[in-house]
């Protein structure tokens, strides 16, 4: 049997209690609204901020990396270096003097301002110690004079508009600084190097592991490593090469075999040579080809014959020197006229903008152009195998009187002041043998 439900047989009462809940339901649910809404609007606000910010401090951060490694690399321990590399760091972020990065700051560029938005740039601070660079209060109290820093510390501060938190009293200007610092300098001592220049010296002393038996600050007379003949009855035989003016002794060296049998672009020895001379070996996914690694065999350049002292010395070692001589002149001498490809060579190096002569490195104001960092081996030998014990720096030297250096010198000599490991070099790594001296590679800190 089917029932009918009837209205009149429901409680009294009953929908207008439910109408009521609904109604105190819809109640709840505006309140809630009303608590609600503005809260999720001020997470939306401060997540907004808060991205605003970030992105901010990823710009300035950019910015201060890029212009600490550009400083970095002009921290080669002498009285100008510092102010050369405040002009590079600002080069990375400036066009006024050449192409910068173009480094932006919400759209603006890194040390400009407009409106209601700018950011700075302070000085540059320089230590001898990374732990000093990296601390919180290095800003004052331990930074060192120009010739003694291996490290810069870089700060950026930038002003960044605020869109919610903005309308609060606590940020009634409607903008906050954000500072971005970097730290850059030299790296531990390198296993393997890469760019420097293949020439090989022996070491004076294998037990000194600091100098190797050179000594700072004393200039050197270079000379390609020669056989020596006495004299005898009607033979002036072939003695050692004259020391050159200005020198306290003469230094031999060869040139390490780094000939490129894959390059199509400059495939001859000689434009090859003064590539090396130039500008240090050129970069190569090849690491044997662009490095040198410490306690690796290496052979004397095939064609760099060792001839007897007085006879010229070959065409590949001409050609190394010119690329030295490329550091003091734009323009190639005569001597290196057969050099394939010289004329194209000789307008891809720019000079040393300091070609002066000195008894104190400090004093060199130059960009480092001048700087050579070669291999030094147990010895020199151009039959057998020479093992490189590790790497130093000399400042190459006009010869005496002079502003350049002879490129048609019979000997292949020229002048060179050792400097120990004060500069940094252009690449290489530092795990893979156990030094505590040597140069370094310029890396970030912080």
């Amino acid at each position: 049997m089917l029932f009918r439900s009837n209205k009149r047989d429901r409680p009294p009462g009953l929908s207008s209690r439910r109408r009521r809940g609904r109604g105190q339901r819809g109640a709840s649910a505006l309140w809630l609204a009303v608590i609600f809404v503005p809260v999720l609007l001020g997470l939306a606000g401060f997540a907004l901020d808060l991205g605003m910010l970030y992105s901010a401090r990823g710009e300035l951060k950019t910015a201060a990396n890029s212009m600490a490694l550009a400083a970095a690399q002009n921290l080669i321990g002498t009285d100008a270096a510092a102010t050369n590399a405040q002009a590079a760091a600002m080069l990375t972020v400036q066009n006024t003097a050449g192409p910068g990065n173009r480094y932006n700051f919400q759209g603006i560029a890194i040390g400009q301002g407009s409106g209601n938005l700018a950011s700075s740039i302070s000085d540059p601070a320089y230590y001898s110690d990374a732990a000093d660079a990296i601390a919180s209060t290095a800003a004052s109290g331990s930074e060192v004079a120009s010739s003694q820093a291996k490290y810069v510390r870089m700060t950026v501060t930038g002003e960044t508009p605020l869109v919610f938190w903005g309308l609060l009293p606590v940020a009634a200007t409607r903008k906050v600084a954000v500072t971005a610092t970097a730290v850059a300098g030299i790296s531990a001592p390198l296993c393997l190097a890469c760019g420097i220049e293949p020439f090989a010296v022996a070491a004076q002393n294998t037990s000194d592991t600091v100098d190797f038996g050179f000594v700072q600050g004393t200039i050197y007379s270079f000379a390609y490593s020669c056989i020596v003949v006495p004299p005898s009855p009607g033979n002036p035989g072939a003695p050692p090469p004259p020391i050159l003016g200005g020198a306290s002794s003469t230094l031999s060296y060869l040139l390490i075999n780094r000939f490129d049998t894959s390059n199509t672009v400059f495939p001859d020895e000689t434009s090859q040579a003064y590539q090396d001379g130039a500008g240090g070996m050129p970069g190569n996914t090849n690491t044997a080809q662009a490095c040198f690694r410490i306690n690796n065999v290496e052979t004397v350049w095939a064609d760099a014959n060792v001839n007897r002292c007085g006879v010229p010395v070959s065409l590949v070692v001409t050609g190394a020197i010119c690329g030295l001589d490329s550091r003091f002149e734009s323009s190639a001498p005569t001597a290196c006229s057969n050099i394939v490809a010289i004329n194209t060579l000789s307008s891809a190096y720019p000079s040393d903008p300091d070609v002066n002569s000195y008894t104190a490195y400090t004093d060199y104001a130059g960009n480092g152009r001048r700087i050579i960092t070669i291999p030094v081996v147990d010895s020199l030998s151009n039959t057998t195998s020479m093992t490189v014990l590790g790497f130093r720096q000399f400042l190459l030297q006009p010869n005496s009187g002079a502003t350049d250096i002879t490129t048609g010198d019979v000997y292949g000599r020229f002048l060179a002041m050792y400097i120990g490991s004060v500069a940094p070099v252009p690449q290489g790594r530092f795990d893979g043998c156990s030094i505590s001296a040597g140069p370094g590679k310029v890396v970030l800190h912080q």
